[in-house]
């Protein structure tokens, strides 16, 4: 689980809009991409994220 005060901190790297956390994803609630978690650490790198197609955010 992300600390509350960090999701509030947080923002999508493509489009700057807020994010929450959603089983084992960071999500973003304008564009839908999805960043994986990885250790307790959030990777917030557009090229790692899922879109909602499902592709990757390459």
């Amino acid at each position: 689980m992300i600390d509350k005060e960090l999701l509030e901190i947080l923002a999508c790297p493509a489009c700057k809009a807020p994010v929450v956390q959603q089983d084992d994803r960071i999500v973003c609630t304008a564009c839908g991409r999805r960043y994986p978690i990885r250790d307790g650490i959030p990777v917030m790198l557009i090229e790692e994220a899922e879109t909602p197609g499902g592709g990757t955010g390459r």
